[in-house]
């Protein structure tokens, strides 16, 4: 039987699946990572960490009984979008990878935002310049670390960097780099303005080829080290929102999928990525080719439940180990004993500045409404909600487009949590669908390296042997109890807003 293999690099691990063309898992491995904070608006990491836990979840995933490296017919790559690599011209990296959450580079996106203004959506499908993008992280390299700066040759994505040291050639797709600033997603080419504007040029940036395209196959060097043949290609995924949307079934318009990972991002596909005229929701090509995705995108959803978790719950941590347990799902259970609505506590879960939708940097997290009556059960409840009213803020501004949000497919580490999927189904008041695979955007890198390696005729026909659907949560009666904290979740972000742009502007 041939197999296919999925590689997705995440903003905390890295993640490999091995899986047979119906669908099943046959193998996983997962390499988590820490990232590096110096400073409170720093986030970085050695790129060899990427390619260390990439080679250790590949091995961790096919070390299966039966499994022989020549049934590894291809494999397809996907990450986090934004993080930034700098090679030099030995294809060494020569800096720390600035991680898409990094906001250093935020006097370089207003220098940015100020010379392209209102071109930026049109070309991009960027409704603000924000530091995240990588077009002012390197602008930032040149101004900050002009001897790095001098020597470097390329500027990669994560997934670039790891079809690099798997393949040997230096590509990107547009699925993955349409939030780099330097992308223009309309017509598929690098928007050489703004390499104008930051000081490089377009032979620093990665051939573009088509999400979902053959690369090429395993180096002999990479093949060794991974215990396969180089007879295995190589597969571009895309951004892990585009691969995970298609893990979801989500691959033609109106589907609309959200994933709850370190980030909450929503992905609602479209022919037409201009399709909103206010220019406020972000668009993404999507990794099915002429396709686009809206993808809102909250920097911390699940990373803020592990902020709540590792800073107030080591208890809960520990019996968790002894126990053999979860410790999320400990938390959860205290969250189920709290009445919808959280006894009036509301929370912002704007931990690292707010995206959608409406960016603002210096928005911070925020628990409000709290007494003596409060326990800690009503702070992680209220930490579900405040992700769920983020969700449905977001829900909101896709369907002022006109696109009807008939169901959610819900995906992501938060999918496994049942009381959060009936918190979101009861705050959107919509059926929240799971799915019998949760890694989607690992189940979405196997369907394209099936399509590629011509296991599949289409997308269409790989979603249709490989997407299972679990289950459909339905609102249930408190989906009323959760009309009005909606509506004060609304208006104290919108009343804090100014507030953080004072008090926090220069911490951005």
């Amino acid at each position: 039987m041939e197999l296919l293999l999925a590689i997705d690099a995440g903003t905390t691990s890295v993640k490999a699946g091995l899986f047979a063309p119906d669908g099943r898992c046959l193998g996983i491995g997962r390499q988590e990572y820490q990232l590096e904070t110096p400073a409170p608006d720093r986030v970085q990491l050695d790129p060899e960490v990427y390619w260390q836990a990439c080679l250790k979840t590949i091995r961790e995933a096919i070390r299966q009984p039966g499994v022989t490296p020549k049934q590894v017919k291809a494999m397809a790559v996907s990450s986090q979008g934004e993080t930034t690599i700098t090679l030099n011209a030995t294809g060494k990296a020569i800096y720390p990878a600035l991680v898409w959450l990094d906001n250093r580079a935020s006097a370089q996106a207003s220098f940015l935002a100020e010379r392209f203004g209102k071109a930026v959506y049109a070309r991009t499908g960027i409704p603000e310049i924000v530091p995240t993008w990588s077009a002012c992280k390197i602008l930032w390299l040149r101004q900050n670390e002009p001897e790095v700066f001098s020597r470097a040759d390329k500027f990669l994505l994560v997934q670039d960097y790891l079809i690099y040291r798997l393949t040997g050639r230096i590509v990107t797709d547009g699925s993955v780099s349409c939030t780099t600033l330097n992308y223009d997603l309309v017509n598929n080419i690098w928007w050489t303005d703004v390499q104008d504007a930051i000081g490089i040029k377009t032979g620093q940036l990665p051939e573009i080829v088509p999400p979902g395209a053959k690369v090429g196959t395993l180096s002999p060097e990479a093949a060794l080290q991974l215990g396969l043949t180089t007879e295995t290609c190589v597969v571009t995924g895309g951004m892990d929102q585009a691969v995970g949307a298609i893990g979801a079934g989500n691959f033609k318009p109106g589907r609309v999928s959200e994933s709850t990972g370190a980030a909450l991002a929503i992905q609602a596909t479209v022919a037409d990525p201009m399709i909103d005229q206010s220019g406020v929701v972000p668009v993404y090509c999507h990794s099915v080719p002429g396709q686009y995705l809206l993808v809102p995108v909250c920097p911390t959803a699940g990373m803020a439940f592990k902020w709540l978790r590792d800073s107030f719950f080591q208890d809960e941590i520990k019996r968790a180990g002894d126990k053999k347990t979860d410790a999320y799902d400990r938390l959860t259970r205290l969250a189920e004993a709290i009445p919808a609505g959280s006894d009036g506590l509301i929370m912002l879960p704007h931990l690292m500045g707010a995206f959608s939708p409406e960016p603002n940097l210096s928005a911070r997290g925020s628990f409000t409404g709290f007494t003596l009556h409060h326990t800690r059960g009503h702070f992680v409840r209220a930490l579900l909600e405040g992700v769920a009213f983020l969700l449905m803020r977001n829900l909101e501004y896709i369907e002022r487009t006109g696109m009807a949000i008939p169901e959610i497919r819900s995906t992501g580490g938060g999918a496994r949590s049942r009381l959060w999927n009936q918190i979101k189904a009861n705050v959107c008041n919509r059926p929240i669908v799971t799915l019998a695979n949760e890694e989607t955007a690992l189940l979405g890198d196997a369907i394209l390296a099936g399509v590629a390696s011509g296991l599949f005729r289409s997308i269409e026909e790989g979603c249709n042997s490989m997407v299972v659907v679990k289950e459909s949560i339905q609102p249930n009666g408190d989906a009323g109890a959760y009309i009005d904290p909606y509506h004060l979740y609304c208006d104290l972000d919108q009343r804090l807003s100014d507030y953080f742009k004072r008090g926090y502007a220069h911490q951005a």
